[in-house]
């Protein structure tokens, strides 16, 4: 199956209508790295939009981006409660560790206040991270 029939398959399972638009985006970014002008042209089309309204919410959101980048993601909250908590301190160690081998990506709020603070890599996230934590987690991704 190439590309575009994927991206239409991806369309399909969640019906029309504008209101599936970030669901069907989130998807084909999490299938291909990126959201791409071919695929907001797709699914412009499969949802009867025009191409323009697709890039405005693509370009609009951070989660999305135009080509693929093959560096594993380590999303660091930098929200308040982790600020509280010290991230900000640890944040020039997390830099030196991440290199450009692993792209930092702040984020304002995991979920997990109390615990702070907190990082997530793919689906797994982690709490109560000191700066040595931080960096082994880094490290590891």
């Amino acid at each position: 199956m190439d590309k575009a029939q994927r991206i239409e398959e991806i369309s399909a399972t969640h019906g029309t209508g504008q209101d599936k638009l970030l669901p069907i985006l989130h998807d084909v970014n999490r299938e291909f790295g990126c959201i791409d002008p071919e695929a907001e042209r797709i699914v412009a089309a499969a949802l009867n939009l025009t191409r323009a309204e697709v890039h405005g919410v693509v370009s609009f959101y951070h989660d999305f981006r135009s080509e693929p980048d093959p560096r594993p993601e380590v999303q660091i909250c930098r929200a308040e409660a982790c600020k509280a908590r010290g991230v900000e301190q640890m944040m020039q160690g997390a830099n030196e560790a991440a290199g450009e081998r692993v792209r930092l990506k702040p984020v304002y709020c995991l979920g997990l206040c109390a615990t702070g603070p907190n990082a997530r890599v793919g689906d797994q996230l982690h709490s109560r991270l000191d700066e040595a934590s931080l960096k082994q987690l880094i490290e590891r991704s």
